[in-house]
């Protein structure tokens, strides 16, 4: 590896944070194998987790005026291996590391290896590259009309209204496919009507033609009345909306989007 420069005192404090984090970083006794696999001293392996590795690695430095075993370090306790049946875990501490690291300018590949990257210079960019519910959304192949109107409240894992956002994905589509101006349950009516629909699933020839077509209409009014008027009307506070719930219901309107992609 070629010689790295040394990581500001800053930087270096915010990477062990991450990497010695209480409930999701690395375990003590971890620790003190992983540093002596990398060619690290361990100066102080009584303290809390992010300062001892900040100890270690600031006399590595010192010593040496590089970071290249800092590097070493990361790519030891990232190793993909070490992680099988903990994939979750994996990509958490990923996009935790690597949301630091942007702004160094490298990034820990899902190989286990760095890359070269521009730097970020914002934290809403450092985000946007790491962002753990955009990583689950997209393992779950959503649809990207859900990213486009989700996008910034998703960089933050806003999870209360990157749903509202999404839900509202679903109006402003059929609004466009229609040129109606209604909202909510009324634009549902008319564009759905079984008898004049301005958006049409399949030739409603039979039962199961108005079937699939009626059920479409009728799970995102189940939508709207589930999400849409509880978030449009309540405070955050009240409706607690976490991760699993989120990943869910974007599942549903990816769904509906997928669906509207086919019309006739």
């Amino acid at each position: 590896m070629t010689k790295r420069p040394c990581f500001e005192a800053y930087q270096l404090e915010s990477i062990c944070q991450a990497i010695g984090a209480t409930e999701d970083g690395l375990k003590g006794t971890e620790i003190g194998k992983i540093l002596l696999d990398s060619r690290l001293t361990d100066p102080t392996p009584g303290i809390t987790k992010w300062k001892r590795l900040y100890n270690a690695f600031v006399e590595f430095q010192n010593t040496y005026q590089c970071s290249n075993q800092i590097l070493i370090f990361i790519l030891n306790a990232m190793q993909p291996v070490r992680y099988i049946g903990k994939e979750n875990l994996f990509q958490y501490r990923r996009n935790e590391i690597n949301k630091r690291l942007s702004f160094i300018g490298i990034e820990l590949t899902e190989k286990g290896g760095f890359k070269e990257v521009d730097k970020a210079v914002t934290i809403s960019e450092a985000e946007q590259r790491a962002s753990h519910f955009m990583y689950k959304l997209k393992a779950r192949n959503i649809h990207q009309e859900i990213i486009k109107y989700s996008n910034a409240e998703l960089l933050v894992e806003n999870y209360f209204h990157s749903v509202f956002e999404a839900v509202k994905s679903i109006a402003d589509r059929i609004r466009m496919m229609t040129g109606l101006v209604a909202d909510g349950h009324a634009l549902i009516n008319v564009a759905f009507e079984i008898n004049n629909p301005l958006v049409r699933l399949n030739l409603l020839q039979n039962d199961n033609d108005r079937s699939e077509h009626n059920g479409l209409a009728n799970l995102i009014r189940g939508l709207f009345s589930y999400i849409r008027n509880p978030t449009a009307h309540k405070p955050k506070i009240t409706f607690v909306i976490e991760e699993d719930d989120a990943l869910d219901i974007m599942t549903v309107i990816s769904l509906i989007h997928k669906r509207l992609d086919k019309v006739l």
